[in-house]
């Protein structure tokens, strides 16, 4: 029954810590998600800001495979370059050594000092945050309830497993398996990436070595090539992601497979030529600290070394990922894919969830893309029906067939994305941007409805009057510039622009009141032929309601402002 309880121990404390880590990562998250995208930015070819950017957003979501996949992703959807996405994989070496630091406080001792061990105030945190959850203003996030119950959870399960293996220290069948993998770093290194890519986390397995250290188990030649090997296991998950991604995403995985190889090849003879003549040293047993102290070396000591050779790697990648018969074909025939799988399936990319700030604000460039060229159909059609350019008409329902081809794709998105662990402004924006790709879709409707009204007066023969075209030509002229207004103020949050929307609106609406007045009143006096002025009212009603939507899609504005 003590090997049972003891098992339970070690699998509940694993539990608490992987949940402790998901939940302060997303009250993290949520407090800095909101910079992310700002940060992203900067990096441009500024590689030092590319490092910088990678080990502050791995310490953020507390897993350098999290980051790593958001870079396949970002490099599928191309957002980012090879070359910038190097300098991020070496920073998210960096930044996952945060966690090893945080467990090894729990190395602290002596009775004075005991106050400060993270499991002493550890249940008071996790109840504080409760508290805060339970009895706070409903409807709101608390960013330090999360970060509060998520660390607290951490160290309590933490002192699970550090309870459960403590018994078993001094066991002969830990201290010869420790020893095989000390006399071997092949083995030592490969069981470190097994347990990493196992568990999906180089944290984990990292914590999971620190708590065996802690009860003296743990030799310090085999902690080295375990946490060596924790480092190869650790691309495991940016591998898997990169399946079905691009050729360059697959080189942008390939790249972290190859830093931390070759870091840890170099690193394993460095050790083992070392443990030769300090034999004692590496035979001594290893402690929490020193394994947040090697792996902080270890990470710091590779992005230094390896930092010059970040172009080689790039070309290192494009020769070991080789480009597939789809590569080729695709190079060939660069229509092979319609205009909205290419810039939607691409750009929106489901690794970018992985940070739900950029991938918001990936979704709303392509709302804005959306827009764009609802925008150019609405002027399109007004100008075919004016200029009876008849023969494009196709065009308009072909664009038309991409504007809803983009709002199914961006809907669809938009749930995944209404999934994650959002803060209350981003959730309010995902509702807006919802109700934002309905407005324009309905606008793109109102286009191909002035469309088909062109194609029904070239079949009757139908003209209109100078007067009844430059009535036309006067309110279309507004309403597109209304629908421009509200894409500036969708796109920028510019106030202005809501405002300049709303009373373009308000335009509108008089110039389709008082038109519609003078047009019955030409076709009761007999100067306008009875078709011609039942199109002319469908077509400035169509225009009317365009611009209702674009007032819609600012008033969505405004609400964020």
């Amino acid at each position: 029954m003590s090997y049972l309880s003891s098992l339970f121990s070690l699998f509940g404390g694993l539990g608490m810590f992987l949940y402790g880590m998901t939940v302060m990562s997303d009250g993290m998250q949520k407090a800095a998600s909101s910079k992310m995208s700002k940060f992203l930015n900067i990096v441009t070819e500024n590689r030092v800001m590319a490092v910088i950017l990678g080990a502050g957003i791995t310490a953020l979501v507390q897993s350098s495979s999290a980051t790593t996949v958001m870079v396949v992703g970002f490099v599928n959807a191309g957002i980012l370059n090879l070359s910038q996405s190097v300098g991020i994989i070496m920073g998210a070496n960096i930044g996952t050594t945060i966690t090893a630091w945080m467990v090894s406080l729990t190395q602290v001792s002596g009775s004075a000092l005991s106050i400060f061990k993270p499991e002493f105030f550890a249940p008071l945190l996790v109840g504080f945050g409760s508290f805060r959850l339970l009895f706070g203003k409903k409807g709101n996030d608390d960013l330090l309830a999360d970060f509060c119950v998520g660390v607290g959870l951490i160290f309590i399960g933490l002192e699970f497993m550090s309870s459960a293996v403590s018994p078993y220290a001094n066991s002969p069948v830990f201290s010869r398996a420790f020893q095989i993998m000390g006399g071997n770093p092949i083995l030592g290194i490969l069981t470190g990436a097994v347990v990493t890519g196992l568990i999906q986390s180089s944290a984990a397995s990292v914590s999971i070595l620190q708590t065996l250290a802690l009860s003296g188990a743990v030799p310090r030649v085999a902690g080295f090539y375990i946490t060596l090997g924790q480092n190869i296991g650790t691309c495991v998950t940016a591998m898997i992601s990169s399946a079905g991604a691009s050729r360059t995403a697959k080189r942008a995985a390939m790249i972290h497979l190859l830093f931390n190889v070759t870091g840890a090849v170099l690193f394993g003879i460095l050790i083992f030529l070392m443990s030769l003549p300090f034999a004692s040293f590496f035979q001594g047993r290893l402690s929490p600290v020193e394994i947040s102290m090697f792996h902080t070396i270890f990470n710091i000591s590779c992005t230094i070394v390896l930092y010059p050779f970040a172009d080689l790697l790039v070309a290192l990648s494009g020769k070991l990922v080789l480009e597939t018969k789809k590569d080729k074909e695709e190079a060939e025939n660069p229509n092979h894919y319609t205009e909205v799988e290419k810039s939607l399936i691409q750009h929106l990319d489901l690794r970018i969830l992985e940070s739900p700030a950029i991938a918001i604000a990936a979704a709303k460039s392509e709302v804005v893309n959306m827009a764009r060229i609802t925008e150019e159909n609405i002027h399109h059609a007004t100008d075919i029906l004016l200029e009876e350019k008849t023969e494009e008409i196709p065009e308009i329902f072909k664009q038309e067939k991409v504007i809803d081809n983009m709002q199914k794709l961006l809907t669809e998105y938009l749930i995944h994305i209404g999934n994650l662990s959002l803060n209350e402004m981003q959730k309010l924006e995902v509702n807006n941007m919802f109700n934002t790709i309905t407005d324009i879709e309905r606008a793109g409707d109102h286009a191909e409805n002035i469309a088909e009204q062109a194609k029904f007066a070239e079949e009757h023969a139908i003209s209109f009057s100078e007067i009844g075209q430059d009535d036309i030509r006067k309110i279309s002229k507004t309403v597109v510039e209304s629908f421009h207004a509200s894409i500036e103020a969708f796109e920028k949050n510019d106030l202005d622009m809501v405002v300049k929307t709303a009373h373009l609106e308000d335009q509108v609406d008089e110039m389709e009141e008082d038109m519609r007045e003078t047009h019955i009143e030409r076709l009761n006096s007999g100067a306008c032929a009875p078709q011609a002025g039942v199109v002319f009212l469908d077509v400035i009603s169509d225009l009317e309601r365009i611009s209702d939507h674009a007032d819609n899609i600012a008033g969505y504005v405004k609400a964020m402002i």
